[in-house]
C-alpha cells in the first residue's frame, strides 16, 4: 500500500510563478505522507495565447522546469509526475505536450507524450480549441514502475479513448494518471462519468490533478480532482481551488478484486499491441 497525492491549480502564463506554487503544493503532499505526487496538465504554463508555448518549450532533458522537478523530487526525496511541459521538437512549429515521470532521486523514469489532441467546437457554446495547431501527437502508450505500483500516463483529452486504457492495462499497469485542464462545459457533463468508467472497466486506480478555475488567459478550468478506486469509488475529491489531495494504492486489495471479478480476463475482443515499458 502507498499513499498518492494529486495536486490542483490555477497556473498563469508566468513560469516562475507556477513553480512556485508547484513548490509549495509538493511539500505538502510530502508533508501529508505521499510517495509519488500527480500535477496538473500545464502546470508550469498556461499562455495568454495558444501559440506562447511555443516560446517556453524546453529542450528534452534540460530547462528550468525539468530542472525544477528533478530538483524538487530530489530535495523532497518524493517522486513527481509532472502534469505536462512544453517539449521542443524537430517541427519548429509544434510542441510536444510532455508528461515527465521523475523518481525520488531526481531522475526521469518515463516520459510520455498526450497521443489525443483536443481539436474541438464545444456544443452550445462560441468555444474552440484546436491543440494541434501547435502540438505534435505522441504515439505510443506508456507504463512505467513506481512505488506504489505500475502506472499507465495519459493527459486530459485522452480519457475519451478507453482503448487507449485497454492497452495500458493489458501491459500490467495497475493505476492510471489523468493530469487534465477540462473546459468548464465538457467537465460538467463528463469529467466524473469519464474518470469512474476508465476506472470500472479496468479495475484500476485513477489519479486525475487538475486545473482550476479562471486563468490570466481568461480560459477557465473545471478543476474538482479526484482519486478513484479500482470499483469506481471516490477516494478523495477537492472541487475548486488550489489544493492537495491524497489517497492510498491498496494492491492487495486490487488484486484480490480482480481475482474474484475477472472482467479483464474474460474479454473477448481486441487485441494487445506492445506499449513502451520504461523502469
Amino acid at each position: 500500500m502507498g499513499k498518492v497525492a494529486a495536486i490542483q491549480m490555477t497556473s498563469s502564463h508566468v513560469v516562475a510563478d507556477n513553480l512556485a506554487s508547484a513548490g509549495a503544493l509538493l511539500r505538502e503532499a510530502k508533508d501529508a505522507g505521499a510517495l509519488i505526487a500527480c500535477l496538473p496538465e500545464n502546470f508550469s504554463f498556461i499562455g495568454l495565447k495558444d501559440a506562447d508555448k511555443l516560446q517556453v518549450a524546453e529542450i528534452d532533458g534540460s530547462g528550468p522546469v525539468q530542472a525544477f522537478l528533478s530538483d524538487t523530487a530530489r530535495s523532497l526525496k518524493m517522486w513527481i509526475l509532472g502534469g505536462t511541459i512544453v517539449v521542443r521538437t524537430k517541427d519548429s512549429n509544434r510542441v510536444a505536450n510532455a508528461s515527465l515521470l521523475i523518481d525520488a532521486d531526481g531522475n526521469r523514469a518515463a516520459r510520455y507524450d498526450k497521443i489525443h489532441l483536443f481539436d474541438v467546437t464545444i456544443p452550445g457554446r462560441n468555444e474552440q480549441y484546436r491543440e494541434s495547431a501547435h502540438v505534435l501527437p505522441g504515439r505510443h502508450p506508456v507504463i512505467a514502475d513506481t512505488p506504489v505500483g505500475k502506472l499507465g500516463l495519459s493527459v486530459c483529452y485522452d480519457m475519451r479513448f478507453p482503448e487507449l486504457y485497454r492497452e495500458l492495462v493489458a501491459q500490467g499497469a495497475e493505476w492510471l494518471a489523468m493530469p487534465a485542464a477540462f473546459t468548464v462545459p465538457t467537465g460538467r457533463a463528463h469529467w466524473e462519468t469519464l474518470l469512474r468508467a476508465r476506472a470500472i472497466e479496468n479495475l484500476c486506480y485513477v489519479v486525475a490533478p487538475a486545473q482550476s478555475g479562471m486563468h490570466t488567459s481568461g480560459r477557465e478550468t473545471y478543476g474538482d480532482s479526484l482519486i478513484v478506486d479500482y470499483w469506481g469509488q471516490v477516494l478523495e475529491r477537492l472541487e475548486k481551488g488550489t489544493g492537495v489531495i491524497t489517497a492510498d494504492i491498496d494492491l492487495a486489495s486490487q488484486a484480490e478484486s480482480r481475482a474474484r471479478f475477472p472482467a479483464l480476463d474474460n474479454r473477448r475482443l481486441g487485441q494487445s499491441r506492445s506499449a513502451a515499458v520504461m523502469t
